[in-house]
């Protein structure tokens, strides 16, 4: 088995930075409604905007979080596709990659 003790590190800090991002987010949407119409159309145009950016995030918040599991359960580095090894390189370079390249 490889040790992939610098990739666990580094997706654990990627996953804080961006579950703190989302909450950010999140807060900035519960955000009260001004009571001037013309600032609620701008509100709701940067709200729509934030709500995309926050799918975003939440995707990779499951990305980051299942490749945390996959370094757990011991299949972290193995092709989702064909089962071989995916390269310490493409991990390095995407440490949320499931497939080897040749599958990619």
């Amino acid at each position: 088995m490889t040790d992939y003790a610098d990739l666990k590190a580094r997706l654990e800090a990627q996953l804080a930075e961006l579950v703190r991002r989302a909450e950010v987010i999140e807060d900035d949407l519960r955000h009260p409604l001004d009571a001037d119409w013309q600032e609620q159309a701008i509100d709701l145009a940067d709200d729509e905007a934030l709500a995309g950016v926050d799918d975003v995030l939440r995707d990779e918040i499951v990305q980051t979080r299942m490749a945390l599991v996959r370094i757990a359960n011991g299949s972290y580095g193995s092709c989702a596709k064909c089962g071989g090894e995916i390269s310490r390189a493409r991990l390095e370079a995407m440490p949320t990659a499931t497939r080897c390249i040749a599958c990619a």
